[in-house]
C-alpha cells in the first residue's frame, strides 16, 4: 500500500470517526442538509419518481402480456387476438422506450443542475477565502473538490436515486405480479437470493474500495501534473529536478492505477458472470417446477413464459439494491467533502453596515497595529493540505504596535531586511488580513468599516511577481475596469511605457501572455499590471517590491511607469533597491516586526544608525558590482 493511499485513507478515518464511516456520513442532519440544498430541484424529483412508477408498471406488463399470447396460442385463441395482443406489447415497449428517455432526462437534469448548484456555490465560496486560505491549501486538492466530489455528488441524483427509485418500484411489482402468478415458484426463486447477493455485496465493496483508491492515485497524479506542467516548476525540473525520477514516480502511479483497473473489470466480470449464472438457475427452476404444475394442471403454459421474463427482471434490481449502500455512501462521502468547503467561514468579513471610503484625497493610518497570521484550523482544511491533524495553535506575533500616517498624496517607503514585517504591514492596507489589535484607516475609518468594493476601488497593488492569467494582455487589463474602451487601454499602456511594445505584437491587445505572463519579459509584466492599476481609480497605491528582481534597463523603464502611477496618489512603497526610494516624504525602517527609524533620506544618513548601515551596504555592493 503507497505512502499516498495509507495517509489518505488515515484521514478518511479520522474525518469518520463518529461511530463508523457509513454511520457517521448517512446521518439525518446530512441528509437533511442534501434535501434543503437540492429545494429547487424538488418538483422535477416528484416528476422523475412518478414517471419511474410508469415506467415500472409497463416493464411487468410486457411478460404478463407475453404469457397471454403463449396461452392464446396453446388454447386455440383467434389470431386475431393474438395480434391484437402483439400489438399491445409493442404500444407497452413503445411507452415503455419514452418514459425510459424521459426518466433519464429528468434525472440528467436533476444531476446537472445539482452539478451547477455546486459548482457555483463552491467557487463563490472560495473566492471569499481569505488569502491565508490560499496560501496553506494545496490547488490540486481544491480544484478536485470542485471536480471529483461535485460530480460524485451528481451522481447521487443522476444515477443513484434514479437507480434506487427504479429498482425499488420495478422488485415490488415484480414480486407481486410472481406471486399472484405463482407463489411456490416465487418463493423458491427468492431462496436462491441469498446465495447470489452476499458474494455481490462482498464484490461491491470491494469495487469501492479500489474506486476510492483509484481516485486518491489519479489526483496525486493530478496535482503532480499541475505542478510539473507550469511554466516555472517545469523550469525549475528541468534546472534543478531529475526528470527521469518524475517519470518513475509518475509511471508507479500509473502503473497503479491499472493494476486496479484491472481489478475492476475482473470484479465487474465475476459479478456479471455470477449474475447470468444465477439467472440460468433460477429459470431452470421456473421450467422444471413450473412445467411439473402444468402437467399437473396447476398452472397455465403461458404463466410459465410469464415468470420466466419477470425473473430475468428481478435479479438485477435486487442486486443494485443490495449495493445501492456502496453508492450512497460514496455519494454522501462526495456531499461532506464539498459542504466541508462551504462551511469554512471566511475570515474577512463585510460588515452590514459598511460604508464607502470618504470621497477626495486618501490617507493612510496605521494605529498601534498588532498582528499575527492565523491559525492552520482556522482558515484551512486538513484534507486540503493532506495532513492528519490542522495545527490550532496562532502565529507568534511579527507587527508589534505599528504607528504611521500617509498624508494624502504622500509616499511612504519601508525598507528593512527579507522577514522584517513589510509586506504584511503592506497586505493590512488591502486588508488582506485583519488586525489582532489596533486599527488601520484610510481617511479616518477602520477598513474593516469599509465595503469590499470601495476598498478594491480605492488600493491598487503591484507585487513583485506581477501575477497575469493566460488570457489576453485586453483581458488582464480589464481585471480593473471591465467596461474600459480600447482607447483608454493604450492611453493606460503609453503611460506604463508598454504601448511600443504592444503595438509590434501581432496581436496586440488580443496577444495570450501565457501563464502567470511567461510569454512577456520581466519589465514588461510589471508594466502590463502598472497599466492595469493605472486604468483603475486607485488612490492608494501599494507597491511591494515591485522593481526587485529586474535588470537595470527594465528597473529604468518600470520607475518611469510608477512615477505615472504614483502621480497624485498616497503610496506605500517596500523597495530592496534604496536608490528607488531617496525621493520619498517620509522612510520607514522596519526590524523584527517594528519602526525602528523614521525621516527622510536626508535626515536617516544624518542620524548614522541602521538606515545608513543599509545604504551603505547597497552602494559598495552596487559599487563592487559596477
Amino acid at each position: 500500500m503507497s505512502m499516498e493511499y495509507a495517509a489518505s485513507r488515515a484521514l478518511y478515518r479520522q474525518r469518520n470517526a463518529r461511530g463508523g464511516d457509513l454511520r457517521a456520513l448517512a446521518n439525518r442532519a446530512l441528509l437533511q442538509r442534501i434535501w434543503t440544498f437540492s429545494a429547487r430541484h424538488h418538483r422535477r424529483i416528484g416528476a422523475f419518481v412518478a414517471v419511474s412508477v410508469v415506467g415500472a408498471v409497463l416493464a411487468v406488463s410486457t411478460p404478463v402480456l407475453a404469457g397471454r399470447v403463449v396461452d392464446a396460442i396453446v388454447h386455440g385463441g383467434t389470431p386475431t387476438t393474438v395480434v391484437l395482443l402483439a400489438a399491445v406489447i409493442a404500444a407497452v415497449a413503445l411507452a415503455e422506450a419514452a418514459t425510459g428517455l424521459l426518466t433519464r432526462w429528468q434525472s440528467s437534469q436533476i444531476g446537472e443542475g445539482m452539478i451547477l448548484d455546486l459548482r457555483t456555490a463552491v467557487f463563490d465560496h472560495v473566492q471569499r477565502m481569505p488569502v491565508a486560505f490560499f496560501t496553506r491549501t494545496r490547488t490540486g486538492a481544491l480544484v478536485s473538490r470542485l471536480g471529483n466530489d461535485v460530480m460524485g455528488a451528481q451522481r447521487a441524483f443522476s444515477d443513484t436515486l434514479s437507480g434506487v427509485v427504479s429498482n425499488l418500484v420495478t422488485l415490488g411489482l415484480t414480486l407481486g405480479v410472481m406471486l399472484g402468478i405463482s407463489w411456490q415458484i416465487t418463493v423458491l426463486s427468492l431462496v436462491l437470493t441469498p446465495l447470489f447477493l452476499l458474494p455481490a455485496r462482498r464484490i461491491g465493496r470491494s469495487m469501492a474500495e479500489l474506486s476510492r483508491e483509484s481516485a486518491i492515485y489519479n489526483a496525486t497524479m493530478n496535482t503532480q501534473m499541475t505542478e510539473r506542467f507550469s511554466a516555472p516548476g517545469a523550469t525549475l525540473i528541468k534546472l534543478f529536478g531529475h526528470p527521469a525520477r518524475e517519470s518513475s514516480e509518475f509511471a508507479a502511479r500509473a502503473g497503479r492505477v491499472r493494476d486496479i483497473g484491472v481489478r475492476t473489470s475482473m470484479l465487474q466480470a465475476t459479478f456479471m458472470n455470477s449474475l447470468t449464472l444465477m439467472s440460468s438457475l433460477a429459470l431452470a427452476l421456473v421450467y422444471g417446477l413450473g412445467g411439473v404444475l402444468a402437467i399437473g394442471g396447476h398452472l397455465q403454459a403461458g404463466a410459465i413464459v410469464s415468470l420466466a421474463l419477470l425473473l430475468t427482471r428481478l435479479y438485477a434490481p435486487l442486486t443494485a439494491l443490495a449495493n445501492a449502500h456502496v453508492e450512497i455512501a460514496s455519494a454522501l462521502v462526495s456531499f461532506e467533502r464539498v459542504f466541508e468547503v462551504l462551511d469554512l467561514v471566511p475570515l474577512i468579513l463585510e460588515d452590514d453596515d459598511a460604508v464607502a471610503v470618504p470621497t477626495g484625497p486618501v490617507s493612510v493610518e496605521f494605529d498601534d497595529v498588532r498582528f499575527s497570521y492565523p491559525a492552520a484550523d482556522k482558515v484551512s482544511l486538513a484534507s486540503l493540505e493532506e495532513v492528519a491533524v490542522l495545527d490550532d495553535r496562532g502565529g507568534d506575533e511579527v507587527l508589534h504596535g505599528i504607528s504611521f500616517t500617509a498624508q494624502p498624496g504622500q509616499m511612504v517607503a519601508l525598507v528593512g531586511s527579507s522577514g522584517a514585517g513589510k509586506s504584511t504591514i503592506a497586505s493590512l492596507v488591502a486588508r488582506l488580513y485583519d488586525v489582532d489589535s489596533g486599527s488601520v484607516r484610510l481617511s479616518g475609518t477602520d477598513v474593516r468599516d469599509v465595503t469590499f468594493a470601495s476598498l478594491k476601488e480605492t488600493v491598487g497593488v503591484v507585487t513583485q511577481d506581477g501575477h497575469l492569467f493566460h488570457e489576453s494582455i485586453r483581458a488582464n487589463l480589464t481585471l480593473a475596469a471591465p467596461g474600459a474602451s480600447d482607447d483608454e487601454l493604450w492611453d493606460a499602456l503609453r503611460r506604463s511605457r508598454l504601448a511600443d511594445v504592444v503595438a509590434d505584437m501581432p496581436d496586440g491587445l488580443d496577444t495570450v501572455v501565457g501563464e502567470r505572463g511567461y510569454r512577456l519579459s520581466g519589465g514588461q509584466r510589471q508594466r502590463l499590471t502598472i497599466a492595469r492599476l493605472l486604468l483603475g481609480s486607485s488612490r492608494v497605491v501599494v507597491l511591494d517590491e515591485a522593481t526587485a528582481s529586474l535588470d537595470s534597463e527594465s528597473e529604468a523603464a518600470v520607475q518611469q511607469a510608477l512615477t505615472e502611477a504614483l502621480a497624485g496618489r498616497t503610496s506605500i512603497v517596500i523597495a530592496h533597491r534604496l536608490s528607488t526610494i531617496r525621493a520619498a516624504d517620509v522612510i520607514l525602517v522596519v526590524e523584527d516586526g517594528r519602526i525602528v527609524e523614521r525621516g527622510t533620506h536626508a535626515q536617516l544618513l544624518a542620524r548614522g544608525g541602521r538606515y545608513t548601515t543599509l545604504y551603505e551596504t547597497q552602494f559598495r555592493d552596487d559599487e563592487a558590482a559596477a
